[in-house]
């Protein structure tokens, strides 16, 4: 619970997610396919957080992966998995808002 209050209220720091995104980082969204196709990130695919299991092999060799949402909890959810899973080199960059800003500034 308090992950979800740290979600909404904490300033986000956004410097890694910054480097990250000026290095070519493979971004993605998280979301549902119909919340994907309403907007999302220049550049950023689709993985919907109940098809992640099954897509791991997409994030092989990528040297940084940016995962982001709605709220910034599936993509918490997403970091999660990949962790567990071996991918080191995860940021949560929380909602696709926020993506999207540091992207385009």
């Amino acid at each position: 619970m308090f992950d979800i209050l740290k979600n909404l209220f904490a300033k986000k720091d956004n410097n890694k997610l910054s480097e990250a995104l000026k290095n070519g980082a493979f971004l993605v969204d998280v979301r549902t396919p119909a919340e994907f196709s309403a907007g999302s990130v220049k550049g950023a695919v689709n993985i919907p957080l109940d098809k992640l299991q099954g897509q791991l092999a997409k994030f092989k060799g990528k040297k940084s992966i940016v995962v982001f949402c709605r709220s910034g909890n599936r993509s918490s959810l997403a970091k999660t998995i990949l962790e567990q899973n071996g991918f080191q080199n995860v940021i949560n960059g929380g909602t696709w808002k926020n993506v999207y800003e540091v992207a385009n500034n």
